[in-house]
C-alpha cells in the first residue's frame, strides 16, 4: 500500500474500535455545523438532514469504491435556491430540485466516462477552481463570525455578543492549541477537544439549557417527506431551473476539493477512482437525499479542513461519522443535546475550518 508518511491514519487504515468511535464522532461534530445550519436556514428538518447526509456519505463511499475520504452534506451554495423552492411548493419542491441537481451530477459523470476528464479540467482548471474555493471559504467566514457573535437570523440582531464571542474565541484557541501542542492521541482530536471545552464553558456561564435534553425521548422518527407528491406541475420546470444549475457551481467546488484532498492525502483521486466516480457519488448522494426529504448532498470543503488538521484520512472514520449521523437523526435525546450546543461554540471551530478552506484554495491557485 502506498502510504502517506504524513498521515496518522491513511485512507484504508482501520483504527481500533475505541479510537474509531472517538475519531468518527469528532469528524461528525466538525461537519455538524454546516450539516444542520442549511436545513435550519431553509426550513427543512435538521434530523432528516443528518440521516440524509449519513446515507449519502455511505452511498458516496460505495460509488467511489471506498477510495476517497469524503463526507457529504448540503453546500451553502444551495441555500438561496432551497428557500426559493420552499416558497414555490414546500419540501416536495425542494425534493424535486434536489433530485434534478443529482441528475446533473450523474449526467456529467457519464460524459466523463464517455469522453474522458480532460475537457472538464480544461473548462475548470486550477487557476479557475482555486479562486472559487477561496471565495467559498472567505464567504463562509462571515457565517462563522455571525455564529461566533450569536447573530439571530429571525430578528437580525446580535444577542449578548461580548459573552458569546468570548466563548467562540476560547473554543477557537483551545482547538488551535490542541492541534499544535498536544501529543499522542489527544493531538488526533483537536476539534472535539475544542467543542467540549466551549460547551463546558457555556454551561458554566449559564447559556446552555439542558431541560430539552432531559425531556427528549431516546428514539424518535424524523419528519421524512414524501417527495414530489405535493408539487404543482406548473412549477416543476421553474423549480428544476432554480436548483439544477447550482450543481455546476458546486461541481467546481467538488473538483477543487478533490485536487486539494489529493494533495493532502498524497493520492490522485482525479485518476483513481476518477472524477467520474466522485461526481457520480455526489449525484447518487443527492438522489438518496431527495427520496427522504433532505437537501442536496455535495462533498464538504469543511471535510478538507478536518483532514488537514487531524491527518486522519481513513475512510473507515468517514463511514463511522456517517453511521453516527444516521443514529443521531433517530435519537431525540442526542438530537436535543447537539441542538443545545451554542452557535458561538460552533462558530469558534468554524472560523478555523473555513479559514483552512480559503488557504487551500489559495494553494491550489
Amino acid at each position: 500500500m502506498n502510504r502517506n508518511p504524513n498521515a496518522i491514519l491513511d485512507v484504508h487504515e482501520r483504527p481500533k474500535p475505541a479510537k474509531w468511535i472517538i475519531l468518527s464522532m469528532q469528524h461528525l461534530f466538525a461537519m455538524f455545523g454546516a450539516t444542520i445550519l442549511v436545513p435550519i436556514l431553509t426550513g427543512l428538518s435538521p434530523s432528516v438532514a443528518l440521516v440524509s447526509s449519513g446515507l449519502g456519505t455511505l452511498a458516496y463511499l460505495v460509488v467511489t469504491r471506498g477510495k476517497i475520504p469524503a463526507y457529504v452534506g448540503s453546500s451553502f451554495a444551495f441555500i438561496s435556491p432551497l428557500i426559493s423552492a420552499m416558497a414555490f411548493g414546500g419540501p416536495g419542491a425542494v425534493m424535486l430540485g434536489t433530485f434534478s441537481a443529482g441528475v446533473v451530477y450523474g449526467a456529467t459523470a457519464m460524459l466523463i466516462t464517455a469522453f474522458g476528464v480532460n475537457w472538464l479540467l480544461r473548462l475548470l482548471p486550477p487557476i479557475v477552481v482555486g479562486p472559487v474555493i477561496m471565495v467559498i471559504g472567505l464567504g463562509l467566514a462571515s457565517t462563522a463570525i455571525e455564529m461566533a457573535m450569536n447573530y439571530n437570523q429571525d430578528t437580525g440582531d446580535f444577542v449578548d455578543t461580548p459573552l458569546h464571542f468570548t466563548i467562540a474565541l476560547v473554543t477557537l484557541g483551545v482547538t488551535i492549541v490542541s492541534s499544535l501542542f498536544f501529543k499522542g492521541f489527544f493531538r488526533l482530536i483537536p476539534v472535539l477537544i475544542g467543542l467540549v471545552s466551549g460547551y463546558l464553558l457555556s454551561i458554566v456561564v449559564g447559556i446552555v439549557d439542558l431541560t430539552p435534553v432531559r425531556e427528549a425521548a431516546w428514539f424518535h422518527v424524523p419528519d421524512f417527506a414524501i417527495p414530489y407528491l405535493t408539487v404543482d406541475p406548473i412549477y416543476s420546470l421553474t423549480i428544476i431551473g432554480i436548483m439544477a444549475p447550482i450543481a455546476l457551481v458546486t461541481m467546481a467546488e467538488h473538483i477543487g476539493d478533490q485536487m486539494v484532498l489529493s494533495k493532502i492525502t498524497g493520492k490522485n483521486f482525479i485518476k483513481n477512482p476518477g472524477l467520474n466516480r466522485s461526481l457520480l457519488g455526489d449525484g447518487v448522494a443527492s438522489i438518496v437525499a431527495s427520496l427522504i426529504g433532505g437537501p442536496p448532498n455535495t462533498t464538504y470543503g469543511e471535510n478538507i479542513g478536518v483532514l488537514a488538521i487531524t491527518r486522519v484520512f481513513s475512510v473507515f472514520v468517514i463511514g463511522g461519522a456517517a453511521v453516527f449521523a444516521i443514529l443521531f437523526g433517530f435519537s431525540g435525546k442526542i438530537e436535543a443535546f447537539i441542538a443545545s450546543i451554542p452557535t458561538s461554540v460552533m462558530g469558534g471551530v468554524s472560523i478555523l475550518l473555513f479559514g483552512i478552506i480559503a488557504s487551500s484554495g489559495f494553494d491550489l491557485w
